[in-house]
């Protein structure tokens, strides 16, 4: 059989010609690798230079190397987080002429580190609880998209960590199929791999003095199967929204708060019936409220602050109709954003006559004002809308602030507010 390079691009093939496929991928010479950290894998994997771009190259078996081919490509078009599907190799014939296996080619993942080379360092506790609820997000959409793994492990994930927030991507999609829809039991076989598999990392980890003297590997295993099962809970409950009821959309995003994640999109779909609301999840590490705040409004506050507003800001971004996330022709986030202080955040803070402000800064007003939308929504079981908000806060609760008030805990309820479910 001659040399065949199937391609998703068609720069990519003129582009491959010039590695050494006549050579098997252990015998590479050096002048065509990149030194890069590798993970465990039962194949022989090599980071190679392919023109501009850096490309892993696995090879195994043809069969298998197609079929995970497509299925990546499968999982780039449902937009789960893996690794991107450049090529595969097949034909290969050896110096002698022998066969040699096939090869399938993916972009590298830039930033990213495989979880060996992320623990030589001795990782923090808390740092490898991110880590984990980054793999249970991942589990979790594979599983929402229909995608049963077939072997969940640290090993065959890559996690990234970009402006704040953590990213765990598939690596190796081998043993994965695709369905219409998982059943319980594929989802509880998926998660229970999982379990062992990172158990089982981590006493490898353990045994060799790698892992912090605090973590129980068992616990950690253990771990990943109650976030993945509060998240799918939160994620795949079904709510339609009355028209009126956005406080409703509120007490998800603090649920997923709560769990420990934070509401990466927003889809809003409206119909007859009621608001239908779709969340996606991410992972953040500390302080990525305030720098994407930053980013995207100028506005500079404290951490509870920024998340408090950012939630606001997506709820609202949500509604536009100019707003779709993905889409090109549609306003940017960076407007959207804009548009937001100069429609809603600043009119709502001028609201509050300037003689009852005390010590607060603008954003803990606001923040203080969203909070009070939110116990008075409660009590009432409808939006009340910020108007309402604004007057009854002016009204009932700000004389009786201490002029320090500016000192409270960002995130704490406002002094009168009802209690919260």
């Amino acid at each position: 059989m001659a040399l065949q390079i199937s391609a998703t691009n068609p720069e990519h093939p003129a582009v491959l010609l010039e590695l050494p496929w006549h050579l098997p991928l252990e015998e590479w010479p050096e002048e065509h690798l990149v030194p890069l950290p590798r993970g465990i894998s039962r194949h022989v994997v090599r980071y190679a230079r392919a023109g501009d771009e850096v490309v892993a190259v696995k090879e195994l078996a043809r069969r298998p190397a197609l079929r995970e081919y497509e299925l990546l490509r499968d999982l780039d078009r449902l937009g789960i987080p893996a690794v991107d599907a450049l090529a595969v190799v097949t034909g290969r014939t050896g110096a002698a002429g022998g066969p040699l296996e096939a090869v399938l080619i993916t972009r590298h993942l830039g930033g990213s580190m495989p979880y060996r080379s992320m623990f030589e360092t001795t990782m923090r506790p808390a740092t490898m609880h991110r880590l984990m609820d980054a793999l249970a997000v991942l589990l979790v959409r594979l599983h929402l998209a229909g995608f049963a793994w077939g072997d969940c492990s640290l090993s065959n994930t890559l996690f990234r960590r970009d402006a704040g927030a953590y990213a765990a991507y598939l690596v190796d999609a081998e043993t994965g199929e695709l369905h219409p829809r998982l059943s319980d039991g594929q989802r509880d076989y998926d998660l229970d791999l999982a379990r062992v598999n990172i158990s089982g990392e981590l006493l490898d980890l353990e045994a060799s003095g790698a892992l912090h003297p605090s973590v129980d590997p068992i616990e950690f295993g253990t771990e990943i199967c109650a976030r993945y099962h509060g998240l799918w809970r939160e994620l795949t409950r079904t709510s339609v929204y009355p028209a009126g009821k956005y406080h409703y959309i509120e007490r998800r995003i603090r649920r997923l708060n709560d769990l420990g994640f934070d509401v990466a999109e927003m889809q809003i779909e409206h119909s007859s019936n009621g608001d239908t609301v779709t969340f996606v999840p991410k992972v953040v590490d500390a302080g990525h409220h305030q720098r994407q705040l930053l980013r995207l409004t100028g506005l500079d506050t404290e951490e509870n602050q920024a998340r408090r507003l950012l939630n606001d800001l997506e709820s609202w971004m949500a509604t536009q109709d100019d707003h779709a996330p993905g889409d090109p022709l549609t306003a940017r986030p960076e407007v959207l954003a804009h548009r937001w202080v100069r429609e809603v955040f600043r009119p709502t803070v001028r609201a509050v006559p300037p003689g009852l402000r005390g010590a607060m800064d603008p954003a803990e007003i606001y923040h203080q004002l969203l909070e009070h939308r939110w116990y008075l929504s409660e009590r009432a079981q409808h939006d009340i809308g910020l108007d309402t908000a604004v007057e009854d806060y002016v009204k009932n609760i700000l004389p009786g602030l201490p002029q320090t008030a500016g000192a409270q805990t960002p995130g704490a309820k406002p002094p009168g507010a009802p209690a919260s479910e």
